[in-house]
């Protein structure tokens, strides 16, 4: 006796269409019908595993992780950014790891974002800031909590902010986000 399955099993998962038309008559004729036919389109839901590598920003992710911010800083001309950067970007050299979360940290630049990507749209209105640091030569794009997006101010131009991190990382740049000093 034969344990291979006469008929595939079906299940109620997946696609269900009702009255797809199709022609009674099989002759030439009624299949000529069919190149009139409307297409048919079905909706599915689509999921993909994405393997992602930071490559050489890996550091600063594993940085964020452990409640560190770094930044790369170039050896021969002391030039730093405040966002990961494997090689200088006039010399061409590598650039070396440093840590910034103890340093000084100002409000450069900000806007109240009352629209935003799927992942941020529950937290509209929110304030997105560019954040200066002592002795580092680029800003650092982050979101500034604590203060209230409707009471918008350009006092806020200047003021002191601290980093402060997930306590669970997602391994996303918005694993750092920054608070006004107290």
């Amino acid at each position: 006796m034969s344990t291979t399955p006469n008929k595939r099993e079906e299940t109620l998962g997946g696609y269900i269409v009702h009255n797809i038309p199709f022609p009674v008559e099989t002759n030439p004729e009624a299949l000529a019908w069919l190149k009139k036919m409307t297409p048919i389109q079905i909706e599915q839901p689509y999921q993909i595993t994405y393997l992602h590598s930071y490559a050489q920003d890996s550091p600063w992710f594993a940085g964020l992780t452990n409640k560190k911010l770094l930044a790369n800083q170039d050896d021969q001309t002391g030039y730093t950014y405040a966002t990961p950067r494997g090689h200088d970007m006039y010399t061409g050299a590598e650039t070396k790891w440093i840590d910034i979360t103890e340093r000084d940290a100002k409000v450069h630049a900000f806007t109240v974002c009352h629209f935003g990507s799927e992942e941020f749209l529950p937290e509209t209105p929110f304030v997105l800031a560019l954040v200066e640091f002592e002795g580092v030569n680029t800003l650092l794009l982050t979101r500034i909590l604590g203060i209230d997006p409707m009471q918008a101010s350009l006092d806020w131009i200047g003021m002191s902010v601290q980093p402060q991190f997930l306590r669970n990382s997602k391994l996303k740049p918005t694993d750092v986000y920054f608070t006004p000093v107290a």
